[in-house]
């Protein structure tokens, strides 16, 4: 069956992440949840963000404000950006999963800078990207068809889906109930693991892609 880690960005948003959380408890369906540092400082983020774990999702680190990728920002952005929003999550997110803001989807060496990078890997952190962004933010009506398309292209390649969807106000999510259907319908099994070719670093270990990620302003603790 293939491979699907299911990952949703940019909540908690109430009314919004608890219905996801219905959705996935309906079908027994595992995820994960890259949550936003100012989102969380919140009593509902807090609460949302604990609902999560409680039923078994993963949490993970989406940076504090998600306005400006690392890899663009000043250097002493990496310390609120990543640090604080750790701080925040405690316990929620041992795992210590961090997924960079890619400013629509992309992949690129805007991801993080060399300061972000030596952060992630001094903390242990586990830094992890994406393969499939159907865009479900800018087109939350259309998204399901291209999701499907994303994965059925993985699928003929055998190479594992990561999708990002986002549990944010602007409605895509009421698609959520109908598509996660149609994909069981497809075979496809729900992990919670990120492949080697979406993980930049691993438990502060950098791996071969890195250096796709980081912006060249330094050439200290290089990536491999």
């Amino acid at each position: 069956m293939h491979p699907v880690t299911l990952t949703f960005d940019n909540g908690p948003e109430p009314g919004v992440t608890d219905f996801v959380h219905n959705v996935l408890a309906a079908r027994g369906i595992p995820a994960t949840f890259f949550l936003i540092g100012r989102k969380l400082a919140t009593p509902y983020g807090l609460a949302l963000a604990d609902q999560a774990r409680a039923a078994g999702h993963v949490i993970g680190n989406h940076t504090f404000s998600h306005r400006t990728p690392l890899g663009e920002a000043p250097d002493a952005v990496a310390a609120q950006e990543i640090l604080a929003t750790q701080a925040l999550l405690g316990d929620l997110a041992p795992e210590r999963l961090f997924r960079p803001y890619g400013n629509g989807g992309q992949l690129g060496a805007h991801l993080l800078s060399p300061t972000a990078r030596d952060m992630l890997v001094a903390g242990g952190f586990t830094c992890v990207v994406w393969n499939a962004v159907p865009r479900d933010y800018s087109d939350p009506d259309g998204w399901p068809e291209t999701a499907l398309s994303q994965i059925a292209a993985h699928r003929a390649t055998g190479v594992a889906t990561v999708l990002v969807l986002h549990d944010i106000a602007e409605g895509p999510m009421r698609h959520l109930p109908a598509f996660l259907d149609r994909l069981l319908e497809t075979g496809v099994r729900f992990t919670q693991e990120f492949p080697d070719e979406t993980v930049a670093i691993r438990a502060g270990q950098p791996t071969p892609l890195c250096a796709r990620f980081v912006a060249a302003r330094s050439p200290s603790a290089a990536c491999p």
